[in-house]
């Protein structure tokens, strides 16, 4: 391959930062949970490269999988069958409990949760449906998932009323809207706010309520009342539930799917995947579509669809992610891990007067919220700005040869699922050295 002779920063267009300020070092390859650079060092991923990365980088299983498909077959349109794409969804339909269903594949997150809201508009037989989102959520960043996601960094740039979708308050149990400090009285209360909501648009009807079950880069961890509750009502009141497991998928909250926690209880009409599908190694996101829901679109026309839905070498790629976790105990494995990593977070929180509060715990995904005055709650910085002491423990700690991830006076901890269990014990150690200089 032929090497580029101007620098990246001044050919690419990069996401969610000011083209002027990137300046990120070019990863050249990786194993497990290390990225390694062109200028010659290893850096512990404890992100996962946005929460994706579940496998770690250059899992051998996938890499094979991915050269064997492409030495068969490269690509046919979703107009024609292709074996791992069959073998992915009765895969898919297997793990998720969704056995009578039907699954459509997508590119990525994004337009898996435009599609899911789609088939939840039209086997709704309300077309132009509102749909029930909540603040401080993130469903991607094309104009509609935009609509759809309560964030604050896009939220002059579209018109959510205008694409019929309405903003519920969010279960955030260490500021709740509230005004309660007991945490499952939130999650209710939440969940009743979300009844209200479609009652309020009862006259146009609401089509669904799309919500992330647990993990997501708002930092908000639902408190464990709030998923079954949410459902509850969605049956209630007669409006689909989507569940966003884009980033929840896969062992990331320690069970394949999040809301498989709560059993039948949690159970989601519809559900959205990316990321941890492929483990990243290739482009490919899916929504899961109940029996129930299926059987009410299978005899009508569906509007919809994308060249690459369904690529050979990405549905390769997943059935070989499928098998990898299941065959090397990884879901398992992330709940043991995460059990660790949250310990030891809890203890930071007794030795950081920064840390106001620590969440997640089921699988190797939790948040660290910091705070300028853990009485008053006080958050280290507006959101969604980085207070400059933080954006030092980020520099230091890459120095040290480990990426941490943040969003706003957030800290996000998702490594890889493969991650070594000292490496996660170094890298703990040293984000606690590093926040003592917090503040």
């Amino acid at each position: 391959m032929a090497t580029p002779t101007r620098p990246e920063r001044d050919t690419v267009m990069h996401s969610w930062c000011r083209q002027t300020d990137w300046n990120a070092p070019t990863v050249v390859g990786g194993q497990g949970a290390w990225l390694h650079t062109a200028d010659g060092r290893r850096i512990l991923d404890m992100s996962s490269l946005a929460e994706s990365n579940h496998l770690g980088h250059q899992h051998p299983r996938l890499v094979a999988a991915i050269r064997e498909q492409a030495e068969r077959l490269c690509f046919v349109t979703a107009a024609w069958g292709a074996e791992p794409r069959a073998r992915l969804a009765e895969l898919l339909l297997e793990r998720s409990g969704f056995d009578d269903g039907r699954v459509f594949f997508t590119l990525g997150g994004a337009d898996a949760n435009e599609n899911a809201i789609k088939f939840a508009r039209q086997a709704s037989g309300k077309p132009r449906g509102w749909v029930i989102t909540r603040d401080r959520s993130y469903h991607g960043a094309s104009y509609a998932a935009m609509a759809l996601s309560g964030d604050s960094r896009t939220r002059t740039q579209v018109d959510p009323q205008a694409m019929r979708v309405d903003h519920a308050l969010p279960p955030y149990a260490y500021r709740c809207p509230f005004g309660t400090v007991d945490a499952e009285d939130c999650a209710h209360r939440a969940a009743a706010h979300v009844g209200e909501l479609i009652e309020a648009h009862a006259a146009d009807g609401v089509a669904a309520v799309l919500m992330e079950p647990n993990a997501g880069t708002n930092g908000i961890v639902a408190p464990p009342a709030y998923w079954p509750a949410l459902r509850g009502v969605t049956r209630e009141k007669g409006a689909y539930l989507i569940a966003d497991e884009v980033m929840s998928g896969f062992g990331r909250c320690g069970e394949w799917f999040a809301w498989q926690r709560y059993g039948d209880e949690g159970r989601p009409d519809l559900m959205t995947l990316a990321k941890g599908l492929t483990g990243a190694h290739l482009p490919l996101g899916a929504v899961m579509v109940s029996g129930a829901v299926s059987r009410i679109l299978e005899p009508q026309m569906l509007f919809t669809g994308l060249t690459y839905c369904g690529h050979p070498l990405s549905c390769a790629a997943g059935v070989a992610a499928l098998e990898a976790y299941a065959d090397e105990g990884l879901i398992e494995r992330s709940r043991r891990l995460g059990a660790t990593l949250f310990a030891e977070l809890q203890r930071m929180q007794q030795r950081h007067a920064v840390i106001g509060d620590v969440r997640g715990g089921e699988g190797l995904f939790a948040v660290v919220e910091l705070v300028a005055d853990r009485d008053t709650r006080a958050p280290l910085s507006p959101w969604p700005e980085m207070h400059p002491s933080l954006k030092t423990l980020l520099s230091e700690a890459m120095a040290a040869g480990v990426s941490f991830a943040t969003r706003g006076n957030l800290i996000i901890l998702a490594p890889p699922l493969v991650i070594g269990e000292n490496e996660l014990a170094d890298a703990l150690a040293l984000l606690d050295r590093l926040l003592a200089r917090v503040g």
